[in-house]
């Protein structure tokens, strides 16, 4: 249920708080006085495009913020638990349009995108208009409508889970018959590769050992001199460094007989002298072993250079390599088992065919029959608007199967099954029911849309219904009818409904009017809440136009009362 609605420089709202109540919620107002901006704002923060001229004149952005209250859809709950959040019985929705065109979309104070609010969107609001009521006539919707009134939506997202898995087994199908056709070639390219790593057999972290090791080979003669003369300055001479360390140890360890407050300083400067004798011993080692090797030096040079070709092909690295060659070897593999393979995933596609298509046969068939009880469903509610010789007709044929690589029954099936579904309509008896698309006028599209939503009210997901003027071209008795209608879609769900007609306005739990006024260069739209003598003004104007009458307000005021009886 939407609870409030704040629009602020959206138009030619400056600003503007709208809260809805429970129930059947009226939007009236002279042609142009901005109404359908109130429609336009909700449309943005369920996920609508925003756009530079959505910002008011003289403004640097504007904003729309809703507060829904979402207690008790679950639905919602796990789509916004999905996205990392929780919505504790509240949800608030925040959009924010520049003047140059770009927006920004917050859900509970956390940044998002306009798919995350169009995801959201079905399960806040169902809007209803006139453009909508020219998308009933598209036939790619009606599945939908069909499926929602007989509650299978839970089957067909099942149905759905299998056919996806039918089809990655029919891509993985078709991928190994085209390895099978060039299946030699293959095998002889993956074949060299692995031989050409196999022939060099790297090892992790080799490339950094042989960098060392040239390292030392070109420096070898550098390297022998410099360890050399440490060995030498450690050990050999009169003023040898590990000669008079000796000498120091033994007079402190003399000293320290004589006081033994100095036996630390003595015993660390023994370990000391052990430690630096180690030392001069594994440099004198080091010296002895550097010699200059030229062969093993073109030894290591080659061998990098033969692992660096490697690394220009699978690199950037030798861990690289090594994860080629195992991809390689799998792939080799699975060629070698190619036919196995395939063999195994045609009897899968076969098994996954006949679970999806026994379960597509049982969802054809129950669309069938919420189909007849749909059609007339949607016929009882068109006679209570004033259609009362209309029929319909919700048309379930299968789907062409020709050059389908799915098929049940000869019929093509897809993630929605095997059904086309378009609803047809006989405005009046003796003629042939036909497409809504060709037969039917924009006053009966309207009433057919309300008839549908009145039909669909129990078992939709939407908290609020928007309806946006599809009383247009009717008038009369038949207004009074769709006024019932939508207060009758309104014990189920929070209606908002936007009308100028005075007979559907009365039927309203709550009357809001939109005014335009004129404040020196700039124009502005403002909406108010009318109530008692307010209230009954404002159908008055509506019954009789710019002059209200006192025979105007008298039956405005009957209109008001008989309304709610």
């Amino acid at each position: 249920m939407l609870v409030a609605l704040r629009v602020k420089n959206f138009v030619l709202m400056d600003s503007l708080e709208l809260r809805l109540e429970p129930g059947f919620n009226v939007l009236t107002g002279e042609t142009g006085a901005g109404k359908s901006i109130v429609v336009g704002a909700l449309s943005l923060v369920l996920g609508g495009r925003g756009n530079a001229e959505q910002v008011r004149p003289g403004a640097d952005e504007a904003e729309i913020e809703a507060l829904f209250d979402v207690t008790g859809s679950e639905r919602l709950a796990t789509s916004l638990e999905a996205a990392g959040m929780k919505a504790e019985g509240e949800l608030v929705i925040r959009r924010v349009v520049q003047q140059n065109g770009r927006s920004r979309a917050y859900l509970n104070g956390r940044l998002c995108t306009a798919g995350e609010l169009q995801a959201l969107a079905p399960e806040l609001a169902d809007v209803a208009s006139q453009h909508e009521s020219v998308a009933l006539t598209d036939p790619s919707t009606h599945l939908g409508y069909l499926d929602r009134f007989g509650r299978l939506s839970a089957s067909r997202e099942e149905l759905a889970g299998d056919v996806g898995r039918l089809e990655q087994v029919v891509a993985e199908i078709r991928a190994a018959r085209e390895a099978e056709r060039g299946r030699a070639e293959r095998e002889a390219f993956l074949a060299f590769q692995l031989q050409t790593i196999d022939a060099l057999g790297p090892r992790a972290g080799e490339l950094e050992e042989l960098a060392a090791e040239r390292q030392r080979l070109r420096h070898a003669g550098r390297l022998r001199e410099l360890t050399e003369h440490a060995a030498a300055r450690l050990e050999e001479g009169e003023n040898a460094i590990c000669d008079e360390l000796a000498r120091i140890a033994k007079d402190l360890g003399t000293a320290a007989e004589l006081d033994p407050a100095l036996g630390t300083a003595a015993r660390a400067l023994d370990g000391c002298f052990a430690e630096l004798r180690e030392i001069s011993r594994e440099v004198s080692r080091y010296a002895d072993r550097a010699q200059a090797d030229p062969s093993r030096l073109a030894e290591v040079d080659d061998r990098m250079y033969r692992l660096e070709g490697l690394l220009r092909q699978h690199g950037p690295t030798l861990d690289d390599v090594l994860a080629a060659r195992a991809r390689l070897a799998a792939e080799l593999e699975g060629l070698a088992n190619v036919e196995g393979r395939l063999g195994a995933l045609e009897r899968e596609r076969d098994e996954l065919l006949r679970v999806a298509g026994e379960r597509a046969r049982v969802l054809s068939a129950r669309r069938r029959e919420a189909a007849s009880k749909l059609g007339a469903a949607i016929g009882t509610e068109l006679a209570e608007l004033g259609m009362g010789g209309a029929r319909v007709v919700v048309d379930v044929a299968p789907l062409s199967g020709e050059r389908s690589e799915l098929a049940v029954d000869g019929a093509r099936l897809g993630r929605d099954g095997i059904d086309r579904v378009e609803f047809l309509i006989a405005p009046n008896k003796g003629i042939d029911p036909r497409p809504l698309r060709k037969i039917a006028s924009g006053g009966e599209l309207s009433r057919a849309l309300l008839a549908l939503k009145r039909v669909l009210a129990e078992s939709g997901p939407a908290g609020l219904y928007v309806f946006d003027e599809v009383d247009a071209g009717v008038g009369g008795a038949v207004a009074d009818r769709i006024g019932r209608a939508i207060g009758d879609v309104a014990r189920h769900h929070q209606v908002l409904c936007i009308t100028h007609l005075a007979p559907i306005a009365a039927f309203a739990d709550a009357h809001f009017v939109v005014s335009k006024q004129v404040e020196g260069s700039m124009t502005k739209s403002t909406v108010t809440r009318v109530e008692g003598k307010d209230r009954v003004a404002e159908v008055a104007r509506m019954l009789a136009g710019a002059k209200v009458t006192q025979s105007a307000l008298k039956a405005a005021a009957e209109l008001i009362k008989t309304a709610r009886s």
